[in-house]
């Protein structure tokens, strides 16, 4: 029988690191799916970047196994060379040369032809809304055309992967939106995204699956809303039109209601999934209770973060 189970674009398994004495990466593992955006959160130090420097090939582990495209990183770091694009934390963009200058530079790397690279850098530099400044020198750029640009670079070998390490990173709100908008488009087109970042709405907004790293270790794992859940403190407010209501639903309810300040509203502890949503609405249905309208309160993202990487001298939230 025919497995028609797509190969991964990212598989790792007990990845390990050290510096000397200190432990970056402790025999972490994860699978990213073709044509997604995975984002690896973590304090500074967490070990983001080495992770990144792995897989891209820039530095060797010290112990695990890891394919990146479908190519063993260690065996043959030249196949995921060819298969991978990578924009660090800092540019790589040449600030003497003109935009389009560092483009075709790229493609020269790229051994595209002349002519091919030519097109190439047009194409990029009109993808990218750089064609205005394409003859001006990178100095003159600002952070968001820099950062634009560098993404650019990256493209001119049609790369499969992509390692994206805290791209936005010292971008203003308007430019860190466009570089999203890219993102998309570019996962949209088939292109894999392995996002680190230390904006948390980055995360939020972009990735399919997230991953938490913390001492080494991959702490949490799961969709954006999977791992909110996993935070206690959503609830569900109640609105009611009259303080009948109001009172039955918090004799119903018991004591897990909570009234919501002089408002005619309850709180009620909730995870915001639909089964318990349901659960909810149809006791209160079945006692006939006219709710006016509710609202549902989950969790951010930086709940999430501070609750499995906070410091132990701070109070942490609460992990079901």
């Amino acid at each position: 029988m025919t497995n028609n189970v797509a190969q991964p674009a990212i598989s790792v398994s007990g990845l390990r690191k050290s510096f000397g004495d200190k432990v970056v990466l402790d025999g972490i593992g994860l699978t990213v799916a073709q044509g997604t955006i995975f984002s690896l959160l973590g304090a500074n130090g967490a070990g983001k970047t080495t992770a990144v420097k792995i897989l891209s090939t820039l530095i060797a582990a010290n112990g695990g196994h890891a394919e990146v495209a479908g190519h063993d990183v260690a065996a043959d770091p030249d196949s995921v060379r060819a298969a991978i694009g990578v924009t660090g934390q800092f540019s790589a963009v040449d600030n003497l040369l003109t935009g389009e200058e560092n483009l075709r530079l790229m493609a020269d790397l790229n051994h595209l032809s002349k002519k091919e690279g030519k097109r190439t850098a047009a194409e990029l530099l009109g993808r990218f809304d750089l064609t205005e400044a394409a003859g001006k020198p990178a100095a003159t750029y600002s952070g968001g055309m820099r950062r634009r640009l560098d993404l650019a670079m990256t493209l001119v070998g049609s790369p499969r992967v992509i390692f994206l390490d805290e791209p936005t990173t010292g971008l203003d709100p308007r430019s860190r939106r466009q570089m999203w908008q890219i993102v998309r488009e570019l996962v949209a087109g088939g292109v894999t995204i392995f996002l680190t970042t230390q904006y948390l709405e980055e995360a939020d907004e972009l990735a399919d699956r997230i991953a938490v790293l913390e001492g080494g270790r991959l702490v949490a794992e799961g969709t954006p809303e999977e791992l909110k859940r996993r935070i206690s403190g959503g609830h569900v407010r109640l609105q009611f039109t009259d303080p009948t209501g109001l009172r039955t639903a918090r004799r119903v309810l018991g004591e897990a209601a909570h009234s919501d300040g002089d408002a005619l509203a309850l709180r009620v502890p909730n995870d915001g999934s639909l089964r318990s949503l349901k659960t909810l609405l149809d006791r209160l249905d079945n006692e006939s209770i006219d709710v006016n309208g509710f609202s549902v309160h989950t969790p951010d993202l930086d709940d999430v973060f501070l609750a499995l990487t906070g410091d132990s001298d701070n109070e942490k939230v609460t992990i079901r």
